[in-house]
């Protein structure tokens, strides 16, 4: 049985968070002579620590409570707090699946602990078979489960992400960076369903907002109260905070983005099918694709010399590039370089 109060460090239970001038007052009037500030400029206050207006408008858009989301500085905040929080420094363990998204292992190795990583199968879904033994393993606390995945672009089977949320007594982390451009039904719908469920999203992608770096994290209020306990005070800009907003009250934009990127990628598909040297074409829920090619590197090094900058993603899968879905005259360009492409790789 789920019991998240055996889950915690014992530092992080006694912790006493820091109590931040704007979290003891949270208006927005009066004369503020609480936190040491500059009393001059445009940019001279603390931000919101609990970013409210934020989290309601998200609240509304997702249909769940605000006590149930966590503002991040990018979701690469919502990662190492997850690994702070629940993970012991050098004695506990967490789990992902490979290949997938480079930061769980930059963020388990900076808190010292260490990753299990699993290989997914031949069509990169995860084999229970494998996994199956970690999910009753004391030191395992986390499993981090990328779908839509990166870089091989598939959503993971619903049924095998539940058997994980139903038979691990750790916390289980959805991270849905690019489920907008997904069919697939979001996991934040089912957060009360499974108390061990995190599902993490981001603005960085189909928000457009990858400079701003605002990740979301969403889970029961018992997960969400831990997060604010350990995150840094003032973690998300007041300028960071607006962008999100602005980009939400914009959601007509949103969506015909979302299309236009959907199209594109679907045309990009279609004329890599007819390029000899594309060998293989990974399907993608995402807003990128995952090709196999002829001689990667070669591959890269000439779209590079032609100012084309994909992924190279060759040491994971062999052979394979990630291309990025760009705009209609950038995708033009890229199927150019690449139909002359091959003439230059022997």
């Amino acid at each position: 049985m789920f019991d998240l109060e055996q889950l915690i460090r014992p530092n992080i239970k006694a912790l006493k968070p820091y109590s931040s001038a704007r979290k003891e007052y949270a208006g927005s009037e009066g004369i503020f002579l609480d936190a040491n500030e500059n009393p001059y400029g445009t940019l001279n206050r603390y931000p919101d620590p609990l970013q409210r207006e934020l989290k309601g408008a998200l609240a509304s858009l997702k249909g769940v409570s605000e006590n149930d989301i966590f503002i991040g500085n990018g979701s690469d905040e919502v990662i190492d707090l997850a690994l702070r929080i629940f993970c012991n420094p050098g004695t506990d363990n967490a789990l992902t699946f490979s290949p997938s998204y480079g930061m769980y292992d930059v963020s388990s190795a900076i808190n010292d602990v260490e990753l299990i990583k699993l290989p997914l199968n031949e069509t990169f879904q995860i084999n229970l078979e494998t996994v199956s033994p970690y999910l009753t393993d004391p030191t395992v606390k986390l499993i981090f489960v990328c779908s839509p995945n990166n870089p091989t672009g598939n959503c993971f089977l619903a049924a095998d992400i539940k058997y994980l949320l139903e038979h691990f007594k750790g916390i289980v982390i959805v991270d849905e960076a690019y489920a907008d451009f997904s069919d697939e039904e979001s996991w934040v719908n089912r957060i009360g369903a499974y108390p061990n469920l995190i599902v993490s999203q981001t603005f960085s992608k189909a928000w457009g907002l990858a400079a701003a770096r605002v990740g979301v994290a969403y889970a029961n209020t018992a997960i969400i109260t831990l997060y604010n306990k350990v995150k840094p005070p003032y973690n998300v800009s007041q300028l960071n905070q607006e962008a999100a907003l602005k980009a939400l009250s914009h959601r007509k934009k949103y969506l015909l983005q979302i299309d236009r990127i959907k199209e594109e990628k679907q045309q990009l598909i279609t004329q890599f099918n007819k390029l000899k040297i594309v060998e293989q074409i990974y399907p993608s829920d995402a807003n990128f694709v995952l090709l196999k090619v002829k001689d990667a590197n070669a591959v890269y090094q000439y779209l590079i010399q032609h100012e084309i900058i994909v992924r190279n993603r060759t040491k994971l899968i062999d052979d394979c590039i990630r291309i990025t879905v760009g705009t209609p005259e950038e995708n033009k360009e890229l199927l150019v370089v690449l139909k002359n492409c091959l003439n230059k790789i022997k």
